[in-house]
């Protein structure tokens, strides 16, 4: 699926202005972005096995928000590579049951709340059985060429759960979730090690830190919202909330540096390949979802690598086009459109990933996309493999709970705190920023693994890479945008996830080639600042 990018607006004031009507609707598309942060972890009822029918339905009530299920994906363990693209297939299929089943719901929230039962017998039931239906076909196709795994068809079972009953997304926005920037930094996953690398030289942004007392609080509601009970907002009550936004004023500074010790690698290089200029959209994910159209049931944005789409294979990706100024970098980098909750209608109203996933509104392009590769602050690092393929955050983090989360939210000029679980409220003259700093450790074997997550590693609190791990360039994305004060925007995610902040993630699949792979290694080692 492919637009023709829009020219972005230049004026901040008159955009705000044209964002408080509806604007006719338009036949192209931009584009939106990726992030960064520490993470805590939070236990999910979401993450183990849940095989018998929820209880907790009639307490919900007029509260009840989503489908909470546990993710498949997650927990399987290794599949052999014979079986992977059935087992992808049915991973995907069970995505399209959930957001089948979250319609359902949606359209039967008023019936449901005052008939719990009906959630049981007209939705959550018939999708219990659906999803053991598709857990039968991976055992299957897993017990072909190997082991059929033990205890899957207790992923099964999905329940019913309150907007203010997620992980991470409780009453408390006083400091904006501060959790993601203070607490957990040192919980194992190394998260604070290299995450804040290499983005000193774009936070030069502070003349915009004292721009007035306007903070854009967002009391006039004129950006298409609509507010309804004070909870539901934008995307015709599937989120985000009011709740779901702070002030990036009230937060308070939570960003440590790692400290290089000697024989750190402190070079840096960086990639230019542009902001989605020529609007490159597609609701697919290579990654998770080869094969399967529709497959992330969210509009990403691409940059670099033009082949991208769930058809593509390593060598379309090696042939492939490339916006990147060094045509030596043909990588993918991916990520979640951001959208402005105004009333304007995109290209994608009617289509999958769009308007069919609960996914509307005004896509924005970024006023700046940069991409950096950093080193490790403890040694040396080494070549990552070409194809190697990495996911950071977690699409599903409202429902899994945020073991996975890795999204950061800023504003420039405030790129001191950083947010987790909200979205930033800028005062004037400030930009929106989300920061995505990659697992910066590899197994020296694998490009991709089952879960598309154990073939890599972020460093541990000491900025060492766990044993059997090797420490290779860290990528860290910036991408700001120019959007008008106050809430009123949110990331695309799946329907069940509700655009909640914490769901941000971005992709990314390297198709360096090994002349410049070499380049990027030397400079960081040698503590240069290459492009």
């Amino acid at each position: 699926m492919r637009h023709t990018a829009r020219t972005p607006r230049t004026s901040r004031k008159k955009r705000s202005s044209l964002a408080n009507r509806a604007i006719a609707a338009s036949a192209a598309l931009i584009l939106g972005g990726g992030g960064l942060v520490a993470v805590n972890v939070y236990a999910s009822a979401g993450e183990g096995p849940s095989g018998s029918p929820p209880t907790r339905t009639q307490s919900v009530g007029r509260q009840m928000s989503t489908i909470d299920c546990p993710d498949a994906g997650n927990e399987l363990p290794d599949v052999p590579e014979q079986a992977r693209p059935e087992v992808d297939r049915e991973l995907a299929a069970m995505d399209t049951q959930i957001t089948d089943a979250y319609q359902q719901f949606a359209d039967r929230k008023e019936q449901i709340s005052q008939d719990p039962g009906l959630a049981e017998n007209a939705v959550l039931g018939p999708l219990r059985n659906k999803r053991t239906a598709s857990l039968d076909r991976i055992g299957t196709a897993i017990e072909r060429v190997g082991q059929r795994p033990t205890g899957i068809e207790g992923l099964a079972g999905c329940s019913l759960r309150a907007d203010d009953s997620a992980p991470g997304n409780g009453g408390d926005t006083g400091d904006g979730g501060n959790g993601g920037g203070n607490g957990g930094q040192d919980d194992g996953q190394g998260q604070d090690q290299g995450q804040n690398q290499g983005q000193g030289d774009d936070q030069g942004q502070g003349d915009n830190q004292g721009q007035g007392d306007d903070q854009g609080q967002g009391d006039d509601q004129g950006n298409g919202q609509d507010p309804g009970d004070g909870q539901d907002q934008g995307q015709g009550g599937n989120g985000p909330e009011a709740s779901d936004f702070v002030d990036i004023q009230s937060v308070q500074p939570n960003v440590d540096r790692p400290r290089q010790r000697r024989g750190s690698s402190r070079g840096t290089f960086t990639t230019d390949c542009g902001r989605n200029e020529n609007g490159k959209f597609n609701p697919d994910n290579v990654i998770v979802a080869p094969g399967v159209s529709n497959g992330a049931h969210h509009m990403h944005d691409y940059i670099g690598n033009q082949a991208n789409d769930a058809f593509a294979s390593d060598d379309d990706l090696a042939n492939g086009a490339t916006t990147c100024r060094n045509q030596g970098d043909r990588s993918t980098y991916y990520w979640p459109v951001l959208r402005l909750q105004n009333g304007q209608d995109e290209a994608d109203v009617n289509a999958d990933g769009g308007g069919k996933d609960q996914n509307t509104g005004e896509i924005q392009t970024p006023s700046q996309v940069t991409l950096k590769f950093v080193g490790s602050p403890v040694g040396k690092v080494t070549a990552m493999p070409r194809f190697l393929r990495i996911i950071t955050g977690d699409a599903k983090a409202f429902t899994n709970g945020d073991a996975n989360a890795n999204a950061s939210w800023s504003c420039t000029g405030f790129e001191n705190r950083q947010l987790k679980d909200k979205y930033p409220i800028c005062p004037e003259g400030s930009q929106v920023v989300r920061t995505f700093a990659f697992q910066n450790c590899w197994d020296g074997q694998n490009t991709d693994s089952a879960n598309h997550r154990t073939h890599v590693a972020f460093a541990q609190s000491d900025g060492r890479c766990p044993n059997g791990f090797r420490a290779v360039p860290q990528l860290v994305q910036r991408i700001v945008y120019d959007v008008p004060p106050g809430p009123g925007f949110a990331v695309d995610s799946f329907p069940e996830q509700l655009h909640k902040p914490i769901t941000d993630h971005g992709d990314f699949i390297n198709v360096f080639d090994k002349q410049l792979m070499k380049k990027v290694v030397r400079c960081i080692n040698d503590g240069r600042r290459c492009r």
